[in-house]
């Protein structure tokens, strides 16, 4: 149930809070007062367009706010399958537009319009004079005929739609694969190839991780090694060596010493030297032994490496993608090499796929056709309920298995003779505003009592009707409102006197600033709107009196 309806700054209104009942919630108003604007603003927190210019002068922002109450536990599911948690079995809508931007929320939190459009499916249903001419289109009826089928039919539908994108995924891959028939055989040439130089490589799971160890090791010993090639080659060259040429002058220094013996301690000193480079020498050969490198590995890794790199540029970053491209490859041979056989086998399966597609359709359309028959018969009821006393309709279904939708092969249409005589004809043929207005409350009367929506709401549904016909349409409004709650719009006097809830839209101005207000009405003060609407501007006392009377046959009792 929508409790509560909250307007700020849209078009004439300043500020506007509804407090909305359950039963027959009736809003009158004279022409201009603003009645169009509220059902505008309800629609824009429902998310539909809105001009940018709605904000009202002076102010930074415009808000619509709705407060819906949900009780039945179907619904409660729908919004949770939609991400929705109510907070004390309460669901807030809300819109505002600030700076020209649009910003929507579900109880606080952020969404999409197209998000707030689909949670508003399951809590309520508007009518006006364009959900009234959608009726003349016929790709609507079997949309209006599935919302009243029950016993299993969601089910049946729900697997229709999946079998139908499977059957569609099928058909696209056989009509891909028949127009690519021509290059299967390059395709095929360049698998192999692929193949071929994955396997030949016989690469091993974890391979690359440990040659890139073992290479940064080797490539470290080979450094070390070049550097110590430098160092021995310094110290013991042949001719130019620090050994060689102490060795030399120790020769010189021996000579000196039989001529002076003064030099012998400097003699003595660089044989200690030489003795101390011979040491060294041994130790840099020593250490030389005993580095782990050998050319013969290094190229050998340096060479795996350089393939199992080329492999990942081509195929995949890492031996997993390098693998599942192989596998991938070899599947893709494994098709190309006997394409026909290939082709065959996406033909069965998409012919396995379209028959069950067809089993599916059969049932979904058997079911419409059982529960066709049912709304027809509870359609024609509801409509000599409201003056179509002579009136026949007829829900024609016909079936194409070559026309296949996600909903089946079925085509419907409402067809409709409104006066004795006259031959059935689609709805697409009445001209009449009233009679289009009348059929389209006769359906929803009879869906409301099917579907789970609480909140229905009618926007002068009552246009281009009078007299007797308006009072049956107030009647078939208040059978609606004993199940739901509804709110409507309304001019005719006849409806607005079975209001549970009777609110008056006003405008007022004060020379300078004009608004809207809306006003719940006491029951004398509701009398007093009935006889407006009865008389005009000049209200007698027999209009009010007039007025009472039919308060008291329809609204019930002074209070």
């Amino acid at each position: 149930m929508l409790q509560s309806i909250h307007v700020k700054n849209i078009a004439l209104i300043d500020d506007v809070e509804i407090d909305l009942t359950d039963g027959l919630n009736i809003l009158t108003g004279e022409t201009g007062a603003g009645k169009s604007i509220i059902i505008d603003s309800v629609n824009f927190a429902l998310g539909s367009r809105m001009p940018l210019d709605i904000v009202r002068n002076d102010n930074e922002y415009a808000l619509s706010e709705l407060l819906f109450s949900v009780e039945d536990e179907k619904t409660r599911e729908e919004l949770e399958a939609l991400d929705v948690m109510l907070t004390d079995d309460q669901v807030i809508l809300q819109r505002r537009i600030v700076n020209g931007k649009s910003n929507c929320k579900v109880n606080g939190e952020t969404v999409t319009a197209s998000a707030i459009r689909a949670i508003a499916e399951h809590l309520i249903d508007i009518h006006g004079q364009h959900e009234h001419q959608s009726l003349l289109y016929r790709k609507n009826h079997k949309r209006l005929l599935d919302s009243f089928c029950r016993d299993g039919f969601d089910d049946e539908l729900c697997k229709l739609n999946s079998d139908y994108d499977s059957w569609k995924k099928a058909e696209d891959e056989y009509e891909k694969a028949a127009a690519s028939k021509d290059t299967a055989l390059s395709d095929l040439d360049y698998a192999k190839f692929v193949v071929e130089e994955i396997e030949n490589a016989r690469l091993l799971p974890g391979e690359d991780e440990a040659l890139e160890s073992d290479f940064a090791r080797m490539n470290n010993a080979r450094n070390i090694s070049e550097m110590l090639g430098e160092v021995l080659g310094a110290l013991s060259s042949d001719e130019e060596g620090a050994s060689m040429m102490v060795s030399h002058a120790l020769g010189v220094l021996r000579k000196i010493t039989t001529i002076d013996e003064s030099v012998k301690d400097i003699y003595d000193q660089l044989l200690g030297a030489e003795d101390i480079l011979s040491d060294t020498l041994r130790a840099l050969d020593d250490y030389a032994a005993g580095l782990d490198f050998s050319p013969e590995d290094y190229e050998r890794v340096s060479t795996r490496l350089d393939t199992i790199n080329s492999l990942k540029m081509k195929y995949g970053q890492t031996l997993e993608l390098i693998d599942k491209r192989l596998e991938e490859e070899s599947e893709k041979i494994s098709k190309l090499t006997d394409y026909e056989t290939y082709l065959d086998s996406l033909r069965f399966k998409k012919q396995e796929l379209y028959d069950i597609l067809i089993s599916d359709c059969g049932r979904v359309s058997a079911m419409r056709r059982k529960e066709g028959e049912i709304l027809k018969k509870e359609i024609v009821s509801a409509l000599n309920n409201l003056n179509f006393l002579d009136a026949r309709f007829d829900i024609s279904i016909t079936s194409d298995p070559d026309r296949i939708t996600r909903d089946g092969y079925d085509d419907v249409e409402f067809m409709i003779s409104t006066n004795p005589g006259e031959e059935l004809k689609p709805l697409t043929n009445v001209a009449s505003g009233g009679e289009l207005s009348r059929i389209m409350l006769a359906l929803k009367s009879v869906l409301a009592k099917r579907d789970g929506i609480g909140t229905l709401i009618f926007d002068e549904i009552d246009s281009g009707i009078s007299g007797r016909t308006a009072q049956l349409v107030a009647d078939r409004m208040s059978e609606i409102a004993r199940d739901h709650q509804v709110i409507a719009i309304t001019h005719l006097p006849q409806i607005a006197s079975h209001a549970g809830t009777h609110f008056l839209i006003e405008k007022t101005a004060d020379g300078s600033h004009t608004s809207t207000k809306v006003s719940a009405l006491s029951y004398d003060d509701s009398v007093e709107e009935l006889a407006r609407m009865l008389a005009g501007s000049e209200i007698t006392d027999a209009v009010r009196s007039n007025a009472a009377e039919l308060k008291r046959s329809y609204g019930g009792k002074k209070r």
